[in-house]
């Protein structure tokens, strides 16, 4: 749910946007019993540390599937998960090339096993610009798409 920005009320109703969705339906998604996801959606709502995290959460466009329909290069950079300043430093390297980035999405480490730095430029990067971002330390591995 927290993948997906699924969202629940106070009754425990779960929601996509302002969509209510099926317990059925997300059952069957996740292969699971639709009690199960009744159950806790109604706890989520009940345990005040939990609602905190549920109640605002929001679904966002990820373009990373459909950016080549776009135009767009997408640059999937795994690294060290909790090591700081990757952002910082690939999209430092990103600018100094002069190019704009129409969406950046990092995966949470606690969350995600394989977390990824999904960059969608407007344009191809230029091979010295990636061998600036291979060359960082704490890379482990680039993709282009």
């Amino acid at each position: 749910m927290l993948g997906q920005g699924l969202r629940v009320d106070k009754k425990g109703r779960i929601f996509c946007g302002n969509i209510e969705m099926s317990p059925v339906k997300l059952a069957r998604a996740v292969a699971v019993d639709r009690r199960v996801v009744l159950e806790t959606a109604h706890m989520i709502a009940e345990v005040p540390e939990l609602f905190g995290i549920f109640e605002s959460l929001a679904p966002t466009a990820f373009i990373r599937g459909v950016a080549r329909h776009l135009g767009f290069e997408v640059i999937e950079i795994e690294a060290e998960p909790h090591a700081v300043g990757i952002v910082s430093s690939v999209t430092g390297i990103i600018a100094e090339a002069k190019i704009s980035i129409r969406q950046i999405v990092s995966d949470d480490p606690d969350i995600y096993p394989n977390p990824k730095l999904t960059i969608v430029l407007e344009k191809q990067l230029p091979g010295p610009a990636l061998v600036k971002i291979r060359a960082l330390k704490d890379i482990i591995r680039i993709s282009i798409g």
